[in-house]
């Protein structure tokens, strides 16, 4: 009788023991003073309600975000993904692989592509060569398969329309669609200037994704942004490619170098004196 229970005994103390090692493993140690949990259990603000009665006016638009500019610096990096930090396109690349995001072939949303059918697209080959095991010094040809690279893309395009709300007395600004673009690389795999559409997102399926995202703060970590606060308060810098027009065509398809730059900042020279005229007395 003693025995078995000294068995049960042994036995449930290595128990607890197994389970306080499991525990210790599947919660690392908090990284920091507190625990955060702002950001992980943030809920997307609504837009305000918007009756089709009350836009007396509105326009859509085409426009380009670089991440190499300074002020646009925060959604490529880090380009590694750490504890408590990813990139813009790390996010996304998770949310579509988790199935919580959809990848659309062109920013009407129509037609939807699988994850995999996304990654097969952009998957390059390349060719080398291997020694064999079996014959040193004899080396063969191989193909290999190139997965697809985060931190080729340096810019996005967004598409958003712009409209004017009667009721709210208000301009105001709806973000649609996030197109990723791509930097082409040659036959060598090298970087050439540029790039390629891989995807489109639909912009209000991702918000969730993007308000429980924290940014890197510069000027105070205790005050994180999400990515969601960085659309809503256009926290970033981008230039127009496009404003919805008879031809829907790009600023590129009839203007060049500075003129197509010009055309841009009069598109939006545009729009900012016509939310002016709308406050004139």
């Amino acid at each position: 009788m003693k025995k078995i229970i000294l068995i049960l005994l042994l036995v449930f103390n290595v128990g607890i023991t197994i389970q306080a090692f499991s525990q210790v493993f599947d919660s690392p140690p908090r990284d920091g003073a507190w625990d955060k949990e702002h950001s992980k259990d943030r809920k997307v603000v609504p837009y305000a309600f918007v009756r089709e009665a009350d836009v007396s006016w509105y326009t859509k638009i085409w426009r380009v975000i670089d991440f190499r500019e300074k002020m646009n610096q925060t959604f490529y990096y880090p380009d590694e993904s750490i504890r408590d930090r990813v990139s813009f396109m790390q996010t996304i690349m998770g949310g579509l692989k988790e199935g919580s995001l959809t990848a659309y072939t062109d920013d009407e949303f129509v037609k939807p592509l699988s994850y995999d059918e996304m990654i097969a697209g952009f998957e390059r080959s390349d060719t080398t060569q291997l020694e064999r095991l079996d014959n040193p010094g004899e080396f063969y040809d191989t193909i290999l398969k190139i997965s697809l690279d985060p931190t080729d893309v340096k810019q996005i395009r967004l598409k958003e329309v712009q409209f004017f709300d009667k009721q709210r007395s208000v301009m105001d600004v709806r973000i649609l669609g996030i197109c990723p673009l791509l930097q082409v690389r040659d036959e060598k795999g090298e970087l050439k200037p540029g790039f390629q559409p891989m995807f489109w997102i639909y912009f209000p399926d991702a918000r969730p994704i993007f308000a429980r995202t924290e940014l890197y703060n510069p000027r105070n970590g205790a005050e994180r942004r999400t990515f969601d606060d960085i659309f809503q308060k256009r926290y970033f810098q981008s230039y127009i490619i496009k404003e919805d027009n008879t031809y829907n065509r790009n600023i590129s398809a009839y203007k060049t170098g500075l003129d197509a730059l010009i055309e841009a900042e009069n598109i939006k020279e545009k729009l900012f004196t016509l939310e002016h005229d709308l406050w004139e007395f």
